[in-house]
């Protein structure tokens, strides 16, 4: 069995006590805590906060899932992809731990992705071809690929595309 990073969904703003608490447990976990400096009107403060709210990373065999929910109400669950409780790769936690040690104020975004969005596929087999959103599920987007004349319908994983950035400019009409 593997001893993998998993994401603990936490109430909100209970991510360092969840940390805490799994720690006085000798539960192995990662709350990534951003450096940010506070501007009050007589002062300026160092303080850490969550750099992903409600998350907190767990690293745990898959039978440990039930006992890790029990240590305290504020888990609220894992987070579940496809029916089973998501895994974070370790250089992906190594990574997030590298970026701050060596930034603050680290800002994070979502990509948000919406349907007929133009896009570009960054990686895999259909890498650099364009096409448009057609349908959202989990983490996976279906886009048309108008190539060749056909019509091409791929599932991507959302981690593997852009969005174009297209230029708004309207189609000049010819009158005779």
């Amino acid at each position: 069995m593997n001893h993998n990073w998993y994401v603990l969904y936490t109430r909100s703003r209970c991510e360092k006590k969840v940390a805490s608490l799994l720690s006085k447990r000798a539960i192995e976990n990662y709350c990534p805590l951003n450096r940010v400096v506070k501007k009050w009107a007589d002062r300026h403060k160092l303080v850490y906060e969550p750099l992903f709210s409600s998350y907190v990373f767990v690293k745990a065999y898959p039978t440990d899932v039930y006992r890790i929910k029990q240590v305290t109400t504020d888990i609220v669950n894992f987070v579940y992809w496809l029916g089973k409780p998501a895994i974070i790769m370790d250089t992906e936690i190594d990574n997030i731990k590298n970026f701050l040690n060596g930034h603050s104020n680290v800002k994070i975004e979502r990509k948000d992705i919406r349907l007929n969005d133009r896009v570009k596929i960054l990686n895999g087999p259909l890498m650099d071809r364009e096409g448009e959103i057609t349908a959202i599920e989990n983490n996976k987007v279906k886009l048309y690929l108008p190539s060749l004349g056909y019509i091409m319908t791929a599932e991507i994983d959302i981690n593997n595309i852009e969005i174009i950035k297209q230029p708004i400019y309207q189609e000049a009409k010819l009158v005779s």
